[in-house]
């Protein structure tokens, strides 16, 4: 598929973007070559590989997320300036 200097100008302008006359030659050709790749992978029988959605496996690194309780609500409490026992007692910011 070969694109035209007219048509580069058309999308540029649908992008509300103001290109010299240089930079739409030179988009020209970038995409142009770009067309060009995507023309030849086209030509490649696919019909034996089997659709995926990404090429690599994700695995995630993060660790599952299980509630537990890792300290006491005394301990966590004996850190704060004030506490009424079971919770933070903060000055009023209103």
């Amino acid at each position: 598929m070969k694109i035209s200097a007219e048509e580069v100008a058309k999308v540029a302008k649908l992008s509300r973007l103001d290109l010299s006359p240089e930079k739409i030659e030179q988009y020209t050709g970038q995409l142009d070559g770009i067309l060009a790749y995507m023309d030849k992978l086209s030509e490649v029988d696919t019909s034996k590989v089997e659709p995926m959605y990404s090429p690599v496996d994700h695995v995630s690194v993060l660790r599952d997320d299980v509630v537990r309780k890792d300290y006491a609500r005394e301990d966590i409490l004996k850190n704060a300036p004030e506490s009424d026992g079971s919770f933070f007692i903060v000055p009023r910011i209103v």
